[in-house]
């Protein structure tokens, strides 16, 4: 199902879980559908997007769990080529952005990832990173976020203010520690920090100990644009504050990850 997805071809969750519930020995549906959620969790720690439909349920055995995940790896010679061709891909702003329907919760996330988290050296690679390095996506998540910025602003009547909205990764460069300064409609600084997946809403991001220092010293304004499944209808959750309120950072990679709600 994950090689299907990543591949963009259409397949049938149920009819999927009903076949393999045959090969399984008194195990309800709900069972099977829990245990998906558990290999989730255990694919995002792996840095390998997980099937949207089973959102990561992180309670779970990950020795036994890796192991199992990294044997089937073995076995699948196409998936690397398939996986790396899903993160790399170009990507742009769509022609048509639902602004009034962008906007989400954040996710609550149940369980947490283990504090001595450390994924197993037999990783061939974490895609989840080589996608964060993907500069086509990473800006036209910020084209989009910019753009709903602008809307927001004009739609409370704040013309004025949306005129003033900056791309400051573009006029600036990377090394501000945000991409956009923008505005509340009273006209006090938004320091925003987009990070962009073409995956699910609880994929871990990656934050520069730059933009963690910055988030600390503006915390009443600092604002991280989280956007989510951005190559087939883009999803949009804000962060606020400094990053470590919200998640829990690896301190050599500052992977972040949601914290549990």
């Amino acid at each position: 199902m994950l090689a299907l997805e990543l591949a963009g071809q259409q397949y049938n969750k149920a009819a999927s879980r009903r076949e393999l519930l045959q090969k399984l020995d008194r195990r309800s549906s709900g069972a099977a559908e829990f245990k998906h959620c558990n290999i989730s969790a255990a694919l995002e720690e792996l840095g390998i997007p997980y099937i949207r439909g089973y959102k990561p349920r992180r309670n779970f055995q990950r020795e036994l769990l890796f192991a199992e995940i990294l044997i089937q790896l073995s076995t699948r010679t196409g998936f690397d080529s398939l996986a790396l061709d899903a993160v790399e891909r170009p990507a742009s702003l769509p022609l048509q952005l639902d602004f009034d329907n962008l906007v989400t919760e954040a996710p609550r996330v149940p369980g947490t990832v283990a504090a001595d988290y450390q994924p197993p050296s037999a990783v061939k690679r974490d895609y989840l990173a080589i996608e964060a390095r993907n500069r086509a996506l990473g800006l036209a998540g910020e084209l989009c976020v910019l753009q709903y910025e602008k809307w927001r602003l004009q739609s409370v009547g704040r013309d004025d203010l949306a005129q003033r909205i900056e791309h400051v990764a573009d006029t600036r460069g990377d090394n501000e520690g945000y991409d956009i300064l923008s505005f509340d409609q009273k006209g006090i600084e938004r320091f925003l920090e987009v990070k962009t997946t073409a995956y699910g809403e609880q994929a871990p991001f990656f934050i520069s100990a730059n933009e963690e220092r910055f988030s600390r010293e503006h915390d009443v304004s600092y604002r991280i644009a989280r956007l989510y499944a951005f190559r087939d209808k883009p999803k949009l959750f804000w962060l606020n504050g400094p990053v470590k309120r919200n998640c829990d950072l690896d301190p050599t990679t500052y992977r972040a990850w949601l914290k549990e709600r």
